[in-house]
C-alpha cells in the first residue's frame, strides 16, 4: 500500500466534522462542544470516527455518516480496507458507533435488536446496544428508559395505535443531567426527552424501531418506523420483561474510579462486565498525562484543552476535538493537558 495510508494507519487520526441528517431536530447544544452555531436543524448528530452507513429514507450518498480524514479525501472506511492490520490489528472491524446527539424535542419510543435478532432480520452480527453520557441539558430534560409495569407485545402495540399519551403511561420517565450514564441494551424500550446531549458509544450499526406513527408533526414512513421489516417482527424487537426497578437497575451506571492520584483521575463509565460490546472510560487531567493504551480506540475531549504527541506527532487538542488511535499506535502517543478525555473501546476480545 502506499506510504501515504501507511502514514494515516501509524498515528492518531483527526476528521472532518461529519453532523449526519435525523428526523429530528435538535443540535443547539453543539455550540459550547463543538462551537457550531447555537440552532437546531435537522442534523442534530456528530457522528465521530465513524465507518458506519446512516440508513436514511432519502440517501444523501454512499459515504453519508462515514467519516472522512481531516485533510484528506480519505474516508474512514476506505483506510480500514487499505490497512487492515495497522488499523485493526486482526479485529475485522471497529466494532463501535460513537455519536454525540442534541436533541431538542423528545424522540420516538424505540428499541433496538439484539445480536441474535439481528442476525435473524438484519443477517448482521452486530445489534444496538448503546449507552448514553449525559453531556449537558436544557431545563427539563428527562429520558424514558424501560415499561413501569409488566407490559404485553398486543398491549404496546394498542398503545401504540392509540397515540403518544398511551404509549407514555406504560414507561418510566427519569429527569437527567450532565454526568448521568445508562446502559441500553438491545431490545430495551426507551427514547431521549427534549433537551439532552448525550455522547452515545453502541454498536456499530443504525437499527433502530420507533413504531409511533408521527414526531411532532412529521408523519414517520413504513421504513422509517419499521426499516422493511413486518410490524410482528418489528415489535418482537422489544423485551416486554424489562420494567420497573430492574430495568432502571440495569440501565443505570455508576463509575468505578480504576486509578487516582493528584495529576489524572480514570474513570470506568462502561465496563466489559455489563456488556461484552463495548466500554467507556473517562480521564480527568489536571495537568497530568495519559498515555494511550488500546487501538482502535476512539477519542473525545469533553472539556479543557491539552497536546496530543508522540513518534514525531504533536497536536493541540481543545473541548470538542476528537480521534481514532489505531491499533499500530497504540502505547506510543499520550495527552497531556487540563482536560476530560473519554476513551471509547471496542468489543472485548
Amino acid at each position: 500500500m502506499s506510504t501515504t495510508t501507511q502514514t494515516l494507519a501509524s498515528r492518531p487520526l483527526f476528521f472532518e466534522r461529519n453532523r449526519v441528517f435525523r428526523i429530528y431536530q435538535g443540535g443547539a447544544l453543539f455550540h459550547p462542544l463543538f462551537g457550531d452555531p447555537a440552532e437546531d436543524n435537522n442534523y442534530p448528530e456528530e457522528w465521530i470516527a465513524s465507518s458506519v452507513k446512516a440508513l436514511n429514507k432519502v440517501s444523501a450518498g454512499e459515504h453519508e455518516g462515514i467519516s472522512r480524514i481531516q485533510g484528506t479525501d480519505v474516508y474512514l472506511d476506505e483506510l480500514l480496507r487499505a490497512e487492515p492490520e495497522r488499523m485493526l490489528g486482526g479485529r475485522k472491524d471497529i466494532g463501535i458507533l460513537v455519536k454525540a446527539l442534541d436533541s431538542a424535542v423528545a424522540l420516538p419510543i424505540q428499541a433496538h435488536p439484539t445480536k441474535e435478532r439481528a442476525m435473524q432480520l438484519f443477517q448482521s452480527p452486530y445489534g444496538k446496544t448503546e449507552s448514553w453520557l449525559v453531556l449537558d441539558a436544557r431545563p427539563g430534560a428527562s429520558i424514558a428508559y424501560g415499561f413501569k409495569r409488566p407490559v404485553t407485545k398486543a398491549e404496546f402495540q394498542a398503545a401504540i395505535h392509540a397515540g403518544t399519551q398511551a404509549v407514555n403511561a406504560l414507561l418510566n420517565v427519569i429527569p437527567v443531567k450532565p454526568g448521568d450514564v445508562f446502559l441500553i441494551p438491545g431490545g430495551m424500550v426507551h427514547a431521549i426527552g427534549a433537551g439532552c446531549l448525550m455522547l452515545e458509544v453502541q454498536e456499530p450499526t443504525d437499527f433502530t424501531i420507533q413504531p409511533e406513527e408521527w414526531l411532532g408533526d412529521y408523519h414517520l414512513s413504513e421504513y422509517e418506523r419499521f426499516l422493511s421489516l413486518s410490524e410482528e417482527d418489528a415489535f418482537s424487537c422489544f423485551d416486554y420483561d424489562m420494567y420497573g426497578e430492574k430495568a432502571l437497575e440495569r440501565g443505570r451506571m455508576t463509575p468505578k474510579t480504576l486509578y487516582k492520584e493528584e495529576m489524572r483521575t480514570s474513570e470506568q463509565l462502561i465496563g466489559y462486565e455489563d456488556t461484552p460490546c463495548f466500554a467507556l472510560r473517562r480521564h480527568t487531567l489536571r495537568g497530568g498525562e495519559y498515555t494511550l493504551p488500546t487501538g482502535p480506540a476512539v477519542f473525545l475531549v469533553g472539556e479543557g484543552s491539552g497536546t496530543v504527541g508522540g513518534d514525531g506527532f504533536l497536536r493541540d487538542v481543545k473541548k470538542g476535538d476528537y480521534f481514532l488511535l489505531p491499533y499500530a499506535a497504540a502505547g506510543k502517543y499520550t495527552v497531556e493537558g487540563e482536560l476530560t478525555l473519554l476513551e471509547c473501546l471496542p468489543p472485548k476480545e
